[in-house]
């Protein structure tokens, strides 16, 4: 399946993958091995970091996800979910134009639609909360650069 061509346009400007790539290597499993991982987490704790940063969230204990408040600009509305499991951080944007869902994956599935299907980048791994923090405050820089491509165009 094809990424959306605002979508596309915008991953491609941003520098996407560059940049998720610098941050899957920044925190990998050669920085953080398996047994160093922060396995079970305190969703408290990872609430006050999101919100710490200007996001409040919220957990749906359904999908198991942390997500950030829906954000309406013009005739965008962007989400953003945090999903972790096993010391891994999954990122998720969703985009809506209007009443059209634009883009609703996570960050490894755009990497594998731009450049190639067995393309792959490696989730984040963090040990502790601070790891967690820093991903965050790069992932929200991403979203924040993302969501100002999308709505120039």
């Amino acid at each position: 399946m094809e990424l959306h061509p605002k979508i596309k346009e915008a991953l491609i400007e941003m520098n996407f993958i560059e940049r998720y790539q610098k941050l899957s290597d920044s925190f990998d499993n050669v920085r953080t091995s398996m047994d160093q991982r922060l396995i079970y987490i305190d969703g408290e704790v990872i609430m006050d970091i999101l919100e710490e940063q200007g996001y409040p969230a919220t957990f749906e204990s359904k999908e198991k996800f942390f997500k950030i408040k829906e954000q309406k600009i013009n005739e965008y509305t962007f989400g953003f979910h945090i999903a972790l499991d096993g010391g891994m951080v999954e990122l998720i944007w969703v985009v809506w134009e209007n009443d059209e869902l634009l883009l609703g994956s996570p960050w490894a599935v755009y990497s594998r639609r731009l450049i190639d299907i067995n393309y792959r980048i490696k989730k984040p791994i963090f040990k502790d909360y601070d790891d967690f923090e820093d991903i965050m405050i790069i992932a929200f820089k991403m979203f924040e650069d993302f969501k100002t491509v999308i709505i120039s165009k």
